[in-house]
């Protein structure tokens, strides 16, 4: 951190200012507090000179909005945004986001205090960023976020305060004629080769900022500058002082083929296979950066806001130089050596060919799109990020070399210090047709003029051969092709900018006028290029084209992958006892009942309405008719009020099954509509038979009987019990409703329950019972081909049944156990519980494969997967009450998808509890429908999404 300077804001809304922390390329970070609540927050306020760019506000705007979607876990939670004013002011209003404060080192300052991080760390740190990339790849999107800078460690995990290529670029400069131009700091091979972005991309650059992290450098550095893009795209990276245990994983990382990295998922699970948080339980950091981070806390809380001078402006009326190299005097006028310096239009290269580079086809129309236009159909962040603009080709986002040198800030950001200064000369130049030099009619662009260099915070020593740690080594300029500006260019990287048409025009051709992305095949062009009407697109098909130069609109559409918003999120407490079971109740009421009570949650708003201590230990509740809750506890049978909890019946064990003393209820096999089934057991005591004349009496036996039993809950009386064979001690078998038809209830026993006798008996199958409906008489026991007593079954009405059979799904005629169809499954893996849907059946597999079948002729309809990395339970499944969404549900995450042709529409992960003290959340996620939503669960949380 550092004191406010005199040019900066000192209020940001009802913040106010009360330090620098960390100063970026395109935005500088502030402490503030709020002058009403005193809670501190991070402000993240855009640069004065780029604020008034349009096209630079939608794109800071839109990363905001990614940062709200993430917000939880490693992503602070957003406080508040800077409103666009109702009437436009003189200049550019201020443009800046609030987040909550949480005491954190930039990772590039914490390499600089204590070296490269331990195993455990890197551990922990690689995960939590790995589980953040996973919730952005779920939704089709790319990140381009990560760097040193924009990686915080805190005092519970890693946390991350970039969204997008803004926050973590290197550089962010505007350009005359309404232009931006925005280098990125890392490098990956297929940006070398000027192919588009991808999910892999954010893996490699997380592999580098891992490397980095480990060895306090960047691999890919040692050699000749100009050979740096050759290195990066050709050579093995340097790891040999990476922990052996994680070489083979950042190795894979750093792939040159984005195909074989691997997945943020896979990443995440082999680094912290308990998550990030619960490796990071009692601490993480080394003890240097703990009392570091512990150092800044306290002196955020000391900080007072300072007296505000009258004359002190309020907007930052200059620029600030984020790529001086060498601090200089305040009174310095003369260009520091190494800066920018001014340079005639007319002596930008403009139809020189690139060298040692592919040509570059480049194909644009400066003309802006008309109205009605496909370029002006919708605002910027309408249409989907991961889908390219319509008929527009898709523009690659290539990154620069990382040099940008001396950052002015609290930490250096992509650097290791000052260096001396480096040639201004390209090697290459991109060669752009005369007519991108400036659109026609359009007056010449005055010369940049020398920008004033910030004052330094301290004296720092030149820097010396060797490794040194406070950022990661940067590509050198010289190694790749450069702008119009030259490599010594503001940000000290290859450019590329675009000039704009200053008022619209005229087009006759629609065809030719429509605006287009700028297309380039050279290698590793390091600009990412925005216009002030136009967007290029951003990362991996994150392509936007706006109207007009006014942001976009707050209403917004779901991304493609990316979940819906919640309805709500409700919390269960932490004072109580976890989760036990969860139920919906009509639509109305989501039941939780744990080992202290029964709660319910109003399924309208998220709120929790009443808990009841009677429900203590309560099975799953049901609807007994229209205005009761019905709940099973270990003791009896509970009726409770919707509104309040309060019981309104109540039948003890003891009383409703009297003949039957101390009658244990099992768990419930299953229900439809008012009747429900359950297995009980007794003990009885049998006397001895009377011995024979001469012989001793023998003694008593304890006999441990069972019985299945049907239950009217809406009448609450029993309907009939039948006897049947007790399993494994305590006793009451368990079993499972498979299907319930109109003259027989199907039930199987659960393999855990067997005793050792019918597990022999069983010879290795499974075993189907059938009770009469009416009177629950045992009417047959059936085994099919080789189904076994763990294989995953159900069955529909019309006598069909479905059962996992090696690795497939075999279709049995359920009365004559005739075999029917066969779906095969992949190797090495079985099928789970199947989902019957009308004509359908839907299946899931621990391949983690999930698919539709045909239930009449076993036909193919669809198959997709999750995408959750290694095999494990078969994902549970539930449909939406339309039945028109499938919600796979398994430990790792939620995946919705179509039920009619499987496309995947949204994941879902969440990403558990930062608190070092708190327990690990290993529970799997739970989906529960309620009409129009689905209620996520795991462990503790819930989220309520709207679902079709």
């Amino acid at each position: 951190m550092e004191a406010l300077r005199q040019d900066d804001p000192r209020r940001f809304g009802r913040f106010t200012a009360l330090a620098r922390f960390h100063e970026g390329a395109s935005a500088v970070r502030y402490v503030a507090r709020d002058t009403a609540s005193g809670e501190v927050a991070l402000i993240t306020a855009a640069r004065p000179e780029l604020a008034g760019v349009p096209a630079y506000r939608r794109r800071f705007q839109a990363e905001a909005r990614t940062a709200e979607r993430l917000a939880g876990g490693w992503v602070a939670p957003p406080l508040d945004t800077g409103e666009e004013p109702e009437t436009p002011a003189d200049g550019p209003e201020p443009l800046w986001t609030a987040a909550g404060y949480v005491p954190a080192l930039p990772l590039a300052e914490a390499i600089g205090i204590a070296g490269p991080l331990d195993e455990r760390a890197l551990r922990i740190l690689g995960a939590g960023i790995a589980e953040i990339l996973s919730r952005v790849h779920a939704a089709g999107a790319v990140l381009q976020g990560l760097a040193p800078g924009t990686v915080l460690l805190a005092a519970d995990g890693p946390r991350l305060t970039a969204f997008g290529p803004l926050g973590a670029a290197a550089s962010a400069e505007a350009r005359p004629g309404g232009q931006l131009s925005v280098r990125l700091g890392y490098l990956t091979p297929e940006q070398i080769e000027g192919k588009e972005v991808s999910a892999a991309s954010d893996l490699f650059v997380l592999g580098l900022l891992l490397a980095y992290a480990a060895t306090g450098t960047t691999p890919f550095t040692e050699g000749p500058a100009e050979e740096a893009a050759r290195r990066i795209a050709g050579d093995e990276p340097e790891l040999d002082a990476v922990p052996e245990a994680l070489r083979e994983l950042i190795t894979n990382c750093l792939a040159k083929d984005p195909a074989a990295r691997p997945t943020a998922g896979t990443v995440a699970a082999e680094l912290a296979l308990e998550g990030a948080a619960g490796l990071a339980r009692g601490g993480w950091l080394p003890e240097r950066l703990a009392a570091a981070v512990a150092d800044q806390e306290a002196r955020v809380l000391a900080l007072e806001a300072p007296e505000e001078n009258p004359e002190t402006p309020e907007k930052a009326p200059a620029p600030v130089s984020a790529a001086a190299s060498a601090p200089v005097s305040a009174e310095a006028s003369e260009p520091v050596e190494g800066a920018a310096a001014p340079e005639p239009e007319d002596a930008r290269p403009v139809d020189a060919a690139p060298v040692d580079a592919p040509a570059s086809p480049v194909e644009t129309s400066m003309a802006p799109a008309p109205a009605g236009s496909p370029a002006a159909a919708e605002p910027e962040d309408a249409r989907p990020v991961d889908a390219p603009a319509p008929q527009e080709p898709a523009a690659p986002v290539a990154a620069g070399d990382g040099d940008i040198g001396e950052d002015r800030g609290a930490t250096r950001f992509l650097n290791t210090g000052p260096r001396p200064p480096q040639s201004d000369r390209p090697t290459t130049q991109l060669s752009l047709p005369h007519e991108l030099v400036a659109p026609p009619g359009a007056a010449p662009a005055p010369a940049a003029q020398p920008i004033p260099p910030a004052l330094p915070v301290a004296p720092v020593a030149p820097q010396q051969p060797g490794p040194t740690y406070g950022g990661p080594t940067p590509y050198p300029a010289a190694a790749l092709p450069a702008g119009p500006a030259g490599s010594g260019g503001a940000g000290g990287g290859p450019m590329v900018s675009l000039p704009l048409p200053p008022a619209p025009a005229p087009v006759p051709d629609p065809a030719a006028s429509r605006r287009t992305l700028l297309t380039i095949a050279a290698a590793a062009v390091g600009g990412l290029i925005v216009g002030g009407g136009s967007v290029a697109a951003l990362g991996s098909g994150d392509a936007a084209v706006a109207t007009d130069d006014k942001p976009a609109p707050k209403p917004r559409r779901t991304l493609p992958g990316q979940p819906p918003e919640p309805r709500w999120i409700y919390t269960h407490p932490a004072s109580e006892s976890s989760p036990l079971t969860t139920a919906v109740w009509r639509d109305k009421l989501l039941v939780v009942t744990s080992e202290s009570q029964a709660s319910a949650v109003d399924l309208r708003t998220g709120k929790r309405l009443w808990q009841r201590a009677d429900g203590a230990k309560g099975q799953a509740a049901l609807a007994a008719g229209a205005d009761l809750v019905f709940v099973a506890s270990p003791s009896e049978f509970l009726w409770l009020s919707p509104k309040n909890g309060k019981v309104v019946h109540r039948a003890r064990y003891t009383d409703a099954f009297a003949d039957l003393p101390g009658l244990a209820v099992g768990r419930l096999a299953g229900n439809s509509g008012p009747v429900i089934w359950f297995t009980g057991s007794h003990t009885v005591t049998v006397k001895a038979p009377k011995p024979k004349k001469g012989k001793k009496k023998g003694k008593d036996k304890e006999v441990v009987q069972a019985h299945f039993f049907a239950y009217d809950i809406v009448q609450r009386k029993e309907l009939w019990r039948t006897p049947v064979p007790a399993g494994r001690a305590p006793g009451a078998p368990a079993y499972r409703v498979v299907v319930d038809r109109s003259a027989d209830v199907l039930v199987r026993q659960d393999a855990a329950g067997l005793t050792a006798a019918e597990v022999k008996a069983a010879k290795g199958k499974g075993s189907i019972r059938s009770f009469d409906q009416k009177t629950g008489k045992l009417l047959w026991t059936k085994q099919y081909a080789a189904v076994s007593p763990e294989a995953a079954t159900g069955g529909d009405e019309d006598g069909t049944l479905y059962a996992a059979v090696g690795k497939d799904l075999q279709a049995f005629e359920t009365d004559t156990t005739k075999p029917l169809w066969r779906v095969e499954g992949s190797d090495g893996s079985v099928f789970g519980i199947p989902l019957v849907a009308g004509p359908l059946i839907h299946t899931t597999e621990r391949s983690q494969l999930v698919g539709a079948v045909e239930r009449e002729s076993g036909r193919l309809v669809w198959r997709r997967s999750t995408e959750v990395p290694g095999t494990g339970n078969a994902p549970s499944l539930t449909l939406s009450g339309s039945e028109k969404t499938l919600i796979a549900a398994d430990a790792v995450q939620v995946t919705a998808f179509s039920a009619a042709d499987g496309e995947r529409l949204w994941k879902f992960q969440d990403i558990g509890s930062a608190d070092p003290k708190g327990a690990t959340v290993s529970a799997s996620y739970r989906a529960l429908a309620a009409g129009e939503t689905v209620v996520v669960q795991r462990d503790r949380a819930f989220y309520a999404f709207p679902v079709a």
